[in-house]
C-alpha cells in the first residue's frame, strides 16, 4: 500500500516537533531558565541559533520546551474529548429519535454555544490560570465535536444488514455498539483526533497568548508570541520562530490528518 505524500510530508514535520520534544527531556542547548542580561535580545548566531529573548534566554530551548507543553496539552485534551465524546455519540446512535438521543445532542449544542476561549475563561475565574484548566477547556470543548463525529458515522452502520443480523441475534446495543459499530469507524475516529490534535495546539497557544494557560517559568509558544509583541518592531526574530512553529506544526498534523483519511478510507483508495 503506498503512502499518500501528504501522510508523509505530515509525519516529517509532525515528528520534527515530536523528536524536539522529547529531546528536551534530556538536553536543551540552554538551561531555559538562564536568564543573561548581557545576552539579551541577540540575534540568530552560531551560540543562539534562534537568538535570545529579552531577558537573555535561549529560543531555540524555549521553543524545545514549549513544544513538549503544546502537544502534552493537545493530547490530553484530545483524549478527554474521545472518552467523554464517543461514548455519548455511540449511545445517541443507539437510541436515535428517543428523549436521550435529544438531551446528548441538545447538550452538544450548548456546549458548541461557548468557544474554548470562553469555557477557559469560566474555568480560570474559578481555579486560576493553568496548563491543567487549558486541558480542562479544550477538552470540554473537543467533547461535543467527537459526539457529533461518532453518531454520524454510527447512524449509517445501524442500517446495514450485518448489525440488523446481530440484532436478531439477541445482542442489546451496548453490545453491538462495542463490537460492530466502533471498530468500523474507528479509522474516522483516528483522523478526526489528528484533526482535533492540530486544533488543540492552536488552542493551547491562543490560551496561553492571553495568560490562561501555562504560566512561567513554564515556556509556552503562545506566551513567547505574547512577549514579543512590544518588542517586534526591534526583534522580529522574537515572534517568527515561535509563529513559525506553530504554523509548521499544525501544517504538519492537518497534512497527517489528510493522508491518513486518504489511506484509511477504502472509497479513496479505490478511486486511486
Amino acid at each position: 500500500m503506498r503512502w499518500p505524500l501528504s501522510l508523509i510530508v505530515g509525519l516529517a514535520l509532525s515528528g520534527v516537533f515530536a523528536a524536539a520534544a522529547l529531546v528536551s527531556f534530556v538536553w536543551t542547548p540552554w538551561p531555559v531558565e538562564g536568564i543573561s542580561v548581557a545576552s539579551r535580545l541577540q540575534t540568530p548566531s552560531l551560540s543562539h541559533w534562534l537568538g535570545t529573548d529579552h531577558l537573555g534566554r535561549d529560543i531555540l530551548s524555549m521553543i524545545m520546551v514549549g513544544a513538549r507543553t503544546s502537544i502534552a496539552v493537545a493530547v490530553v485534551a484530545v483524549g478527554v474529548g474521545m472518552v467523554l465524546g464517543v461514548p455519548l455519540g455511540l449511545l445517541a446512535a443507539a437510541v436515535r429519535g428517543s428523549w436521550l438521543d435529544d438531551l446528548v445532542m441538545r447538550g452538544n449544542d450548548l456546549i458548541f454555544a461557548f468557544p474554548s476561549l470562553v469555557i477557559a475563561i469560566l474555568i480560570t475565574a474559578v481555579f486560576g490560570p493553568s496548563a491543567v484548566n487549558a486541558i480542562l477547556a479544550i477538552g470540554i470543548f473537543n467533547t461535543p465535536v467527537f459526539a457529533r463525529v461518532t453518531r454520524g458515522a454510527a447512524l449509517s452502520l445501524w442500517t446495514l444488514d450485518y448489525v440488523r443480523a446481530a440484532r436478531v441475534a439477541g445482542k442489546g446495543r451496548a453490545r453491538i455498539s462495542a463490537e460492530h459499530v466502533l471498530p468500523n469507524i474507528a479509522n474516522l475516529l483516528i483522523v478526526q483526533g489528528t484533526i482535533q490534535f492540530s486544533l488543540g495546539i492552536l488552542a493551547e497557544a491562543a490560551l496561553s497568548y492571553v495568560g490562561l494557560g501555562a504560566q512561567p517559568p513554564l515556556p509556552s509558544w503562545g506566551r513567547m508570541l505574547a512577549d514579543s509583541q512590544t518588542m517586534i518592531s526591534f526583534a522580529p526574530h522574537l515572534a517568527v520562530f515561535p509563529g513559525l512553529a506553530i504554523v509548521l506544526t499544525v501544517l504538519g498534523l492537518n497534512l497527517m490528518g489528510d493522508g491518513l483519511r486518504d489511506l484509511l478510507d477504502p472509497r479513496l483508495r479505490r478511486a486511486r
